[in-house]
């Protein structure tokens, strides 16, 4: 009895693949590679918070305090005399003996306790809903010795933690907002010149080749001297956003003008044409979703570069400049090789970014070879 349920379940197994769409097919094999889940969940974590950074900071990213300036990173203690009861001990300043340096060192006879949802700056949830609650908290204010520093601060006294948040949705989004407007121009200027040829592809490969053939960084150090010095942050935001999209979409216009030139005379896209289909609807509509493995490969692999992109260029100088906070800016300061011996935790916003580049390579192999679900 067992053998005609198992080839029935087999039967209806083949019969789901069969009518399934494209889609559907992507999707089931994609969550096989466990991997690339794993990387789609750390992904959409950095993307939360995104949407959460005032929320997750628990202090003014700018409110700086030179008595605090330089504090190492406070040892969460989780249980207080047997219960959960997240604390923190105080910090006391001293004077270092031989460098006459002011020192922090921390003070176990006195603890401060955290606050889950505990009051703090004001700031607008979401862009739109005022409020002052945070995930953490503590009831010190501005006590310096009262105070919460998971990561420790910089030289100016700044909280490193929420400085990071805010660091987290201005580069993220950096190259969210720049692979979105790679990925338009490097389709639709590709599919052109490979669909249509003749003199519209001579100038579109032209004007490619020189683009890729301007060396970087010396381009870079242009643009950044171009860009007055009296814009506000957002104006500088979206002009290095704009500057690296125009960079970037040569490499995808290459692909796709290749992809155009071998699948334009396809049988599909002949019959498309003989049906009275318009050329737009032939290139976005059959040529395009094709190979949608090929764009989804460049694609993932364009934002890693993007974020990497803006995160070199402010650790240069060359990017975002403060009062901006990104994770290059936060970088500026480990320039100084004897400030990172002394103050290590200066180094920590490099962490995210291995992190999310990683995450963003794994989850493109499992797009990649999820969008060819037909592939070995």
């Amino acid at each position: 009895m067992a053998k005609p349920e198992v080839a029935l379940e087999a039967a209806a197994t083949e019969q789901r693949i069969f009518v399934a769409s494209q889609w559907q097919l992507m999707w089931w094999r994609f969550r096989k590679h466990k991997v690339a889940v794993a990387s789609a969940f750390v992904v959409a974590g950095f993307y939360l918070v995104v949407l959460g950074a005032d929320f997750l900071a628990y202090s003014d990213p700018n409110a700086s305090e030179a008595q605090r300036g330089l504090m190492p990173p406070q040892r969460v203690y989780w249980f207080d005399d047997g219960r959960f009861g997240p604390y923190v001990h105080a910090f006391k300043g001293v004077r270092d003996p031989q460098t006459f340096k002011r020192v922090y060192r921390a003070d176990p006879s006195e603890k401060v306790p955290i606050r889950f949802f505990a009051e703090g700056f004001e700031y607008r949830f979401l862009g739109v809903i005022p409020t002052s609650r945070h995930l953490i908290g503590v009831d010190g204010g501005r006590d310096a010795s009262k105070t919460i520093f998971l990561l420790g601060t910089d030289v100016q006294g700044r909280d490193m933690w929420s400085r990071l948040m805010y660091g987290t949705r201005i580069s993220l989004t950096i190259g969210l907002v720049g692979v979105t407007m790679s990925l338009v121009l490097g389709v639709v200027l590709g599919g052109f010149s490979g669909f249509f040829g003749g003199s519209i592809d001579t100038l579109i490969q032209r004007v490619i080749e020189i683009l890729r053939s301007i060396p970087t960084i010396p381009l870079w150090m242009g643009l950044a001297a171009a860009l007055p010095r009296d814009w506000s942050v957002q104006q500088i935001y979206f002009a290095i956003t704009i500057i690296i999209s125009l960079l970037g979409w040569t490499e995808l216009a290459r692909v796709v003008r290749g992809r155009f030139l071998a699948l334009r005379e396809e049988d599909f896209v002949v019959s498309a044409r003989l049906v009275g289909c318009s050329q737009m609807r032939t290139i976005f509509v059959h040529m395009v979703p094709s190979f949608m493995s090929h764009i989804i490969a460049a694609t993932t692999l364009a934002l890693p570069a993007m974020i990497v992109s803006e995160t070199s260029l402010s650790f240069l100088g060359l990017g975002l400049r403060p009062p901006a906070i990104s994770w290059g800016v936060l970088l500026q300061q480990a320039q100084n090789v004897q400030t990172v011996a002394i103050s290590p935790w200066l180094m920590l916003p490099a962490v995210p970014v291995i992190i999310v580049v990683m995450a963003f390579n794994f989850l493109g192999d499992g797009l990649r070879d999820a969008a060819d679900p037909y592939g070995r």
